[in-house]
C-alpha cells in the first residue's frame, strides 16, 4: 500500500471544519493562512491522487481577505464539478466537449456557499457521475490516498480524496446511486445522503422522472456533518419535512434495527457479512434492538434503476450538441456511457413501467421504517477494487457486471428519497476502509446522526495519519 496526505503543523493541522471556526474564533489561526494552507496541501497530493478538476485559487485568496458571513466562514473547501458555480466550468468528468464559465451559481452552490464555506475550485469525477470509479482515459483516475493503487471510489472521488487526504476538512458531494456513500466508505470518511428535497438543488436535478440525486458533504467527523446540515437547513428549509435541528450528541432512545447482508440483486462478500455482523454486534452491545432480516427490494429493483440510469445517459448522448454546443464530440464518450445508452434504446418501450414501479418504492421503505428504525448494510458489496479494474474503457457488459456487484446496497435509498449515511465502522483484510451504511425513513436524518455519534464514540476509526 502507498499511502499519502497532507496532514501536517501548518494552520489547518489534523482539524475538523468545526474545529477550524473554533481556531479562527479564538484567533489562532487566521482564514488567509487556513486557504494558504488548504492550497498547499492540494497542490502535495493532486499528482498522486488526481482529484482536481478545476482550480480557483485567486479567488478563494480574494474571498480569505474579505469572507462572507455564515458559520463556516472562511473554512477551504471544493465542489464536485457536476454543479454551477460562478466563474467557473461544470464539466461533469467529461472531454467530449469544453465547458466555458457559467455566470450565476446554480440553486445547490447558492446555499451551500451561504454557510460560508470558500471554494478552492472543483473535484474530478466520473464521466457525467455514471461509474462508481473516476477513471477516465484521458483525464486519469482518482486515486484513494488510502492505497493510490485503488481507486477513491464512485462519482464524488475527487472530493473524497482531497477530504481524506487533508486537503480540506469538508467538501461537497452527490449522490444519484451511492457517490457521497461509496466513496466515503472507500477513504474513511462520513457520508451522508440526506432525504429526498432536503437540500437545493439545481433545476435539471429537481426535473428528472425520478428525483434520485441528492447533494451533502463529505467530512472526517460526524460533527461536521451535523454542522453542515444545521447551518444548510437555516438558508434553505424544507418544508415538508421534519428539521434536522442542532444534533451534538448520541440519542438516549435505543432504536429497533435491521440487519441486511444480502443487497439489491447480490449479496455481500463473506468478509463483508462478517464485518457488518460484527458492527451489528457493536449496536446490540450499545443496547439496541438487532434482528437479520431479508431487503424489503422487490426483485424488480436491479433491472429497474439500471434502466433508469441508463435512461440519463441516453439523454445526455442524444441531447449533447444541442446542450454542449459545437464543440460536442460523442466519440470521446466513454464505453459506460455509450453502453448505457444503447442498453436503454433497446428497452426503451420498458421504461415507462420501471418509472412506475420506482416511484412506489418510497411506499414500500415505508411500511419497512414503520417496523424498524434504521436499517444496517455494508455500504459496499466487496473490498475496494484497484484502479482498472472498473476501468470505463473495458467492454460495456464486463464493466457493468463488475459495477453490479460491488454497488448493491447503495442505489435502494435514491429510489426510495430516504437518507443514509456510510461510517468507517471496519477495515477490511487489504487495509482499506469498509464504510458500514445506516439508512432510516424519510426525514429522519436527525436519529442518523445520534446513532453515527454514538457509535463514533464507542468505535473510533482509524485515521488515515495512524
Amino acid at each position: 500500500m502507498t499511502r499519502v496526505h497532507a496532514f501536517g503543523g501548518d494552520a489547518l493541522g489534523t482539524l475538523d471544519a468545526v474545529g477550524l471556526v473554533e481556531a479562527f474564533q479564538e484567533g489562532r489561526v487566521s482564514i488567509r493562512e487556513a486557504i494558504d494552507a488548504a492550497i498547499a496541501r492540494t497542490e502535495r497530493l493532486q499528482p498522486e491522487l488526481g482529484a482536481l478538476a478545476y482550480v480557483a485559487y485567486d479567488r478563494a485568496r480574494a474571498e480569505a481577505r474579505d469572507p462572507r458571513g455564515g458559520f463556516f466562514a472562511g473554512v477551504p473547501t471544493f465542489l464536485k464539478d457536476n454543479v454551477d458555480v460562478a466563474r467557473m466550468p461544470t464539466q461533469q468528468g467529461c472531454d467530449a466537449y469544453r465547458a466555458r464559465p457559467v455566470q450565476h451559481d446554480g440553486d445547490f452552490a447558492r446555499m451551500f456557499l451561504a454557510t460560508g464555506l470558500v471554494p478552492l475550485g472543483k473535484t474530478q469525477l466520473s464521466e457525467f457521475g455514471f461509474s462508481p470509479s473516476a477513471e477516465h482515459p484521458r483525464l486519469g483516475p482518482v486515486r484513494s490516498p488510502w492505497d493510490t493503487a485503488r481507486t477513491a471510489g464512485a462519482s464524488s472521488a475527487g472530493t473524497a480524496a482531497l477530504v481524506a487526504g487533508g486537503a480540506v476538512p469538508i467538501a461537497h458531494g452527490n449522490d444519484g446511486g451511492g457517490s457521497i456513500r461509496i466513496p466515503a466508505a472507500v477513504n474513511g470518511l462520513v457520508g451522508l445522503k440526506p432525504t429526498r428535497d432536503r437540500l437545493a438543488q439545481d433545476r435539471l436535478t429537481r426535473r428528472m422522472p425520478v428525483r434520485i440525486v441528492a447533494d451533502g458533504v463529505l467530512t472526517r467527523s460526524v460533527r461536521d456533518t451535523a454542522a453542515f446540515l444545521r447551518e444548510a437547513e437555516h438558508v434553505y428549509r424544507a418544508l415538508s419535512l421534519p428539521p434536522i435541528g442542532d444534533v451534538t450528541r448520541p440519542g438516549r432512545a435505543r432504536l429497533r434495527i435491521a440487519v441486511h447482508t444480502g443487497g439489491i440483486g447480490r449479496t455481500a462478500t463473506p468478509e463483508i457479512v462478517d464485518l457488518t455482523l460484527k458492527t451489528a454486534r457493536l449496536l446490540e452491545d450499545l443496547g439496541h434492538e438487532v434482528e437479520q432480516v431479508e431487503h424489503p427490494a422487490p426483485a424488480t429493483v436491479p433491472e429497474d434503476f439500471l434502466l433508469y440510469w441508463s435512461m440519463l445517459a441516453m439523454t445526455i448522448v442524444r441531447a449533447g450538441r444541442r446542450q454542449a454546443g459545437p464543440s460536442w464530440d460523442p466519440t470521446r464518450l466513454d464505453n459506460l456511457t455509450l453502453g448505457l445508452d444503447r442498453h436503454c434504446r433497446r428497452r426503451i418501450h420498458r421504461l415507462p413501467g420501471a418509472i412506475a414501479r420506482l416511484r412506489r418504492l418510497s411506499r414500500v421503505s415505508a411500511d419497512f421504517h414503520r417496523r424498524y428504525d434504521v436499517a444496517l448494510t455494508p455500504t459496499l458489496a466487496a473490498p475496494t477494487p484497484l484502479v482498472g479494474h472498473l476501468d470505463p474503457t473495458n467492454d460495456f457488459e464486463t464493466v457493468m457486471d463488475r459495477i453490479l456487484e460491488w454497488v448493491a446496497f447503495t442505489p435502494w435509498q435514491n429510489a426510495t428519497g430516504d437518507p443514509a449515511v456510510s461510517l468507517p465502522l471496519a477495515t477490511a483484510s487489504t487495509g482499506m476502509p469498509q464504510g458500514m451504511q445506516l439508512s432510516a425513513g424519510a426525514g429522519w436524518e436527525a436519529t442518523l446522526l445520534e446513532l453515527a455519534y454514538e457509535l463514533e464514540e464507542a468505535a473510533p476509526w482509524p485515521r488515515i495519519t495512524d
